[in-house]
């Protein structure tokens, strides 16, 4: 079987998509799958990768983040995918990169694989709180209606956990299917901690006593990810008490972010960490992960952090609240400082081994692992080729 991914979100810089697409790159090497990732660079060149390739196409830059491209003109994918014959493309944006791979003229299945909820990303994080969500995602009715033009050029729509494939069925798109996301549990755990690491984060924190409690997010320094949330809960509550709060990721915000950190004590903006074993280290040697995203439409940090062992302090909405259980996490409003700092206090006043021998138990029966995840993306892929057959899609993008 062969497999084009159109990723229009994939950048050497990226966050989640990236670590997903690299996954998936692993997992197909094993399973004798032919993966592709055709992606907007800065230029046309082909890298060759563990599993497959990323052939990057000529793309201007993203005008809000200069890390990503942006597709424009649909003929050079295209010639791509007419030389490469896939069996499935899969379209990952719901931009001008779904509608170049929903409109594709040639055969194969067509998957709407849905990474983002851009109405929970952007309207819900300005106007949720203000308007209600209800009554954001209601004035949003004409991205809805978009999102359906575009989901009917596909076969399916894969979604990464089944409340989000309820939310999308509820916008009437007709095709959802649920396979939730996994996580390599043996990159990720408890056993991970170290007390050199701990100590080094605390310190640069500018937080030099062990008995300080460490919390550590890793996002992207974009409007949706909160942080100046969580930095401003952690500095007001260095107040009363020493708190250290760790931030890895990098970003649009980033510059801001740093500045509004300078006002505040414990705070480090550590920047992006590519280097998985420092990333299990830091994780494992934290007290808690704390996230400020309630647009998550899976969470695979929150995956990562129960794996390792750690309470989750995370917003009550999308899939970082999906992921979430009172025995191992605390939640709070999203973008509301006092209710964040209210959620951090609940957690400082918890047995700490309890909610992390729960979180660990999540981990284990509850998260799937990143090959069972591919498993059954694949088993679908090819179910549905040998009861359907591809279908050319025509038209032109």
């Amino acid at each position: 079987m062969k497999i084009v991914d159109i990723a229009e979100f994939y950048s050497d810089q990226g966050g989640g998509v990236k670590t997903y697409i690299r996954q998936k790159l692993q997992y197909a090497k094993a399973s004798g799958v032919a993966v592709d990732i055709v992606a907007p660079g800065r230029e046309d060149r082909t890298e060759h990768m563990a599993g497959g390739r990323i052939l990057w196409v000529k793309c201007p830059v993203h005008p809000a983040d200069r890390r990503y491209h942006v597709f424009t003109r649909a003929r050079p994918v295209y010639e791509l995918l007419d030389t490469i014959k896939p069996d499935v493309v899969e379209g990952s944006s719901p931009w001008r990169g779904g509608w170049i791979a929903g409109k594709w003229a040639g055969r194969a299945l067509r998957s709407h694989f849905i990474h983002s909820d851009p109405v929970a990303s952007y309207p819900h994080t300005y106007l949720g709180r203000r308007l209600g969500y209800d009554r954001t995602d209601k004035l949003f009715a004409w991205f809805w209606s978009y999102l359906r033009r575009l989901d009917r050029l596909f076969d399916l729509s894969v979604v990464s956990s089944p409340w989000l494939a309820e939310r999308m069925a509820g916008f009437g798109l007709q095709k959802p299917v649920s396979i939730p996301f996994g996580i390599n549990k043996s990159e990720f755990s408890h056993r991970y901690r170290c007390a050199g690491t701990r100590h080094d984060m605390l310190a640069r924190c500018g937080i030099h006593r062990d008995d300080a409690a460490l919390l550590i997010t890793i996002s992207r320094h974009h409007p949706e990810k909160r942080i100046p949330t969580m930095v401003r809960a952690i500095g007001e509550l260095n107040v009363s008490r020493p708190i250290g709060l760790f931030v890895i990721g990098d970003g649009m915000m980033r510059k801001a972010n740093e500045k509004l950190a300078s006002r505040y004590p414990g705070i480090h903006i550590a920047g992006q960490i590519d280097d998985r074993e420092r990333l299990a280290r830091g994780l494992a040697s934290s007290d808690a992960l704390i996230h400020g995203c309630a647009s998550e439409t899976f969470g695979l940090v929150i995956a990562e952090g129960l794996s390792s062992g750690l309470t989750v302090i995370v917003p009550n909405r999308g899939g970082a609240a999906d992921l979430a259980a009172p025995e191992f996490a605390e939640t709070y409003e999203p973008g509301d400082v006092e209710d964040c700092k209210r959620a951090v206090l609940a957690f400082l006043g918890r047995d700490r081994r309890e909610m992390a021998a729960y979180a660990g138990a999540r981990a284990e029966t509850g998260i799937r692992s990143v090959a069972e995840h591919f498993e059954e993306l694949f088993r679908t892929y090819e179910g549905r080729l040998v009861n359907a057959g591809a279908r050319p899609a025509g038209g032109t993008a």
